[in-house]
């Protein structure tokens, strides 16, 4: 395979599916913005990508939105493009291995002989912990995080079913579910007291991103009073709760009774 004049070193044709994080581009991992900034052909999903995301590309890349594009649309780009001897990136929001619709792009890649790579990014549940400045896992109060989302036009498995997740009471991320919101407040307030606090996180990483904290029975109303109707999350844990009470749950991590290979106790 020919390798083009302008490749940058240490990096091969081939697929790289980059997870854009966010929306901030500083939240974006030095590897996919070093991949991004070298790439011949830019594959993102406009409608979940900033275009500030794309400001560290090189003025002849080719960027391409596909928002209005199926796989077979894109397919035959990225493979024609690599076989060329460029650097395709394949650029998603958030981190692609959650609700990224990858796996199918993968599999085709796979079978048409493409090299690829997928390059993890952040989050949106971590961005927004991250602003409320909230651990999601608690000692002596919640040591699992749940990621899920409602039936919609994508079902979920009936094991998967929000009210047998929300059953568990730990920290639950809720995506994908603005438009379901008052079926999802029903299901988590048979489990989560309704006056919880929990987060409503609308464009985390975006310049216009808000973020509200409620009581878990006011999720739906917020959510329609605002119109939020894309791109928002929610966070329902415990741990909103027990912000401030620092002292009543302190790990054992740190505590100068625990001893550890590294650490002697008192």
């Amino acid at each position: 395979m020919s390798i083009s004049p302008g490749i940058s070193p240490g990096i091969s044709p081939a697929v790289y599916i980059v997870g854009a994080g966010p929306g901030d581009p500083d939240l974006m991992t030095v590897k996919g913005a070093r991949l991004l900034a070298a790439a011949d052909l830019i594959l993102y999903a406009d409608s979940l990508v900033p275009s500030q995301i794309l400001q560290t590309a090189k003025p002849e890349a080719q960027k391409i939105r596909t928002a209005n594009k199926t796989l077979e649309d894109i397919l035959p780009l990225m493979v024609e493009q690599v076989r060329a001897g460029r650097v395709v990136v394949r650029l998603h929001d958030g981190d692609p291995c959650l609700y990224g619709a990858v796996h199918e792009q993968m599999d085709a890649l796979a079978e048409a002989e493409i090299p690829f790579e997928m390059i993890p990014g952040i989050s949106a549940y971590q961005a927004a912990a991250a602003k409320l400045g909230l651990e999601l896992t608690v000692p002596g109060l919640v040591q699992s995080i749940i990621l899920t989302r409602i039936s919609g036009r994508t079902q979920v498995p009936e094991a998967e079913e929000l009210a047998s997740l929300a059953a568990h009471e730990a920290s639950l991320c809720l995506y994908l579910s603005a438009r379901h919101v008052e079926q999802a407040q029903a299901k988590l307030m048979a489990h989560y007291p309704p006056e919880m606090p929990i987060a409503v996180c609308f464009r985390v990483g975006w310049p216009d991103e808000k973020i509200w904290q409620v009581p878990l029975k006011q999720m739906a109303a917020l959510t329609q009073r605002e119109n939020l109707i894309r791109t928002t999350m929610y966070i329902i844990s415990p741990a909103l709760a027990a912000k401030g009470e620092a002292g009543k749950l302190r790990s054992r991590l740190y505590s100068p009774t625990h001893n550890h290979l590294f650490r002697g106790g008192a």
